[in-house]
């Protein structure tokens, strides 16, 4: 009996290398940045395992005082925002540090923050925790804080707060 077309029969070859090997392949690296991060609008704050800034967020939330009208996870994304900012200042991965000054100064771990505040916050914080559509207003809740508040120690931000919040928030 004879064998169907696509079978193999003992006298074919199955594989033959080619005359000519190719010189190997290597990738262009195009995420390679070649000096420092670049910096502008909505270029963010560079930093490792990033992440872990919500991990933490989350273990301090039964801490955070967020009023009727205020959303969570708006709080939330907003100050994590801040603390990758501040964490970026010192080239390395977020800490509890980073998000203590940034409810702190936010006033999220007060129980009767001022009204001011309160007014201000909401204004700026509304819909932010939806990042896939309002990544800009939680960039600028980011940008918003000086350099010199990211720059404090938690205990100094809480020293400071809240006569000063308008000074530590940049609002």
């Amino acid at each position: 009996m004879a064998a169907p077309k696509f079978a193999h029969t003992r006298d074919q070859k199955h594989y033959e290398s080619p005359d000519v090997v190719p010189d190997g392949w290597s990738p262009e690296r195009p995420g390679v940045v070649d000096g420092l991060q670049p910096t502008g609008e909505r270029m963010g704050a560079m930093g490792p395992d990033q992440g872990f800034a919500l991990t933490i967020a989350h273990k301090l939330a039964p801490r955070l005082h967020v009023p009727e009208g205020e959303r969570l996870d708006d709080a939330i994304r907003g100050c994590v925002n801040i603390a990758l900012r501040r964490a970026s200042l010192y080239s390395r991965a977020p800490v509890v540090h980073d998000l203590n000054v940034a409810f702190t100064i936010w006033g999220y771990f007060d129980e009767q923050p001022p009204g001011e505040l309160l007014t201000r916050r909401a204004e700026l914080f509304e819909g932010v925790g939806n990042v896939n559509h309002h990544y800009a207003e939680g960039r600028l809740i980011a940008d918003l804080v000086p350099e010199s508040t990211l720059r404090m120690t938690p205990t100094e931000a809480a020293a400071a707060y809240p006569a000063r919040w308008r000074e530590l928030t940049g609002a």
